[in-house]
Parts: structure tokens; sequence; C-alpha cells
């Protein structure tokens, strides 16, 4: 590119125009993307269940299957091994799954302010669906799942997933899961690494999170 009446062309003048040309003569043909993906996958459940765990761990997640039963068991034995005493849960949890914990519940509502969530020192949540093949648990702000903040401000995230709910790939769980519902995809605690891949985790959500898998439901 030649210099204009202003002065030479800068640097960025010359890409940008040598970009402009190329546009120029590319063809203007239409693309057609395809939309066949694939669907239909099933796994029985023991596979579909050891798929889960291996990733749910791949991602440092703490694991916990059990009964239907248990659950207030396990979700008590959670919180007591993090020293979670208070802890936050949706409006429509299920309590009986905090009948085993001895220490003060916060039901949680939209005019909590983000500061009082921080105090907490956990929270216990349901789930959507899940997805075995990548280890996501999918939260839809349903009442048993509550606000976005609710999962994301403490630094301990237990939250309960009925096998019943887990899919075998991504394309089945998203099948599940209802348009326009605000959806939080979560996989694994919340991490990070600099450029030299030092991680660190809790920068932008949980620092810790529990599933429990109810595998009889």
């Amino acid at each position: 590119m030649s210099a204009s009446a202003d002065g030479p062309a800068s640097a960025r003048d010359i890409v940008l125009g040598r970009v402009r040309d190329a546009l120029a003569l590319a063809p203007r043909a239409e693309v057609t993307v395809p939309r066949a993906y694939r669907t239909g996958r099933v796994l029985p459940d023991e596979e579909r269940l050891a798929l889960f765990v291996d990733r749910l761990v791949d991602y440092r997640a703490q694991v916990h299957p059990c009964t239907a039963g248990r659950t207030a068991e396990v979700v008590a034995r959670v919180l007591r091994e993090r020293s979670a005493r208070l802890v936050g849960v949706p409006a429509g949890l299920d309590r009986g799954w905090l009948a085993g914990h001895d220490g003060e519940v916060r039901v949680d509502s939209p005019d909590v302010p983000a500061r009082e969530l921080d105090a907490l020192d956990g929270v216990v949540t349901a789930s959507a669906v899940a997805c075995a093949e990548t280890g996501t648990i999918f939260l839809d702000g349903s009442a048993d799942q509550g606000r976005r903040a609710l999962s994301l401000v403490p630094d301990l995230h237990v939250c309960v997933v009925d096998l019943s709910t887990v899919e075998a790939g991504v394309p089945e769980a998203v099948a599940r899961l209802v348009p326009g519902r605000p959806t939080t995809l979560v996989s694994g605690p919340s991490a990070t690494s600099d450029i030299e891949l030092e991680r660190v985790e809790g920068v932008h959500g949980p620092r810790t999170l529990a599933v429990i898998i109810r595998t009889d439901v």
C-alpha cells in the first residue's frame, strides 16, 4: 500500500488493506453448517455411574455415592468433615436432607446480599441434570437449586445428584433442560491457572465441590 496524502501508511493500515483485498476475492457461496449431532446414547446405570465418578474425580471434586435413604447421613458427614456449621439452602430443598446436620440452616432468598452469602460455611443444593461424559452438573435455578449466587459465593458447594438425572453425553443432557431457564454448568470446583500453569482454586466460585450421587432413585 502506497503512502496517502496524509503520510505513509501504518502497519495497521497495511494489514487491514490486505484483509479487505483477500475478502474481496473470497467466494460468496453459502456455507451449510451440519447439525446432525449424535443423540440417543444410552449407558447402563453401572457404566454411567462409573464414568461420571471418574470425570468428577479428575476435576478434583469429592464424590460420595449413596442410597437415597442415606442422603441426610452423608450430607451431615460431608458438612461435619468440612467444619461447615452455617449452611445456606435454597427455599425448595428437601429439608430431610439436612436432618442430620446439627448446625444452623439459613434459607436463601433474592434479597439476601452477597456479603451474607459469603459468611456461609457452605451451601447444599439439588441439581437438574448431569453429564457423565464430561462430569458436568447443570443447575437451572429451580426451587431446590436456588439462584446462581447461592452456589457460587460460598466456599463449599454440596450438590445432591440423582443418578436418574445423569445422561451419558452432552446432547442427551442438554435435551433435558428447559429452554429459557438460567442454567449454570458446574465442572468441578472453581479453578484457574496462570501462565506457568500454577493451579489456583476458589477464584470465581466454590473452592470445594462435594457431589452426593443418589444411586437408587
